[in-house]
């Protein structure tokens, strides 16, 4: 199973930016708990560490303003 992000042979990448999200590149297949793949149309997306974006898995940028911390 595949992610809708497809067409490229790189390797994937994912960096834990500090105090904020996943930044997740390349070729990465994510799915949630259930085994659903998440639709995916760009190269890199950011998921959310926080756990209160709006838009999860996405990052939104909550963790901002909630003062997220990782530690």
């Amino acid at each position: 199973m595949t992610s809708a992000y497809t067409g490229r042979d790189d390797d994937g990448e994912i960096v834990a930016c500090p105090d904020g999200p996943f930044l997740v590149r390349g070729n990465v297949e994510i799915v949630l708990p259930d085994g659903t793949p998440v639709p995916r149309t760009r190269r890199t997306v950011a998921l959310c560490r926080c756990g209160l974006s709006t838009i999860k898995p996405y990052c939104d940028g909550t963790h901002k303003v909630t003062g997220f911390r990782t530690g």
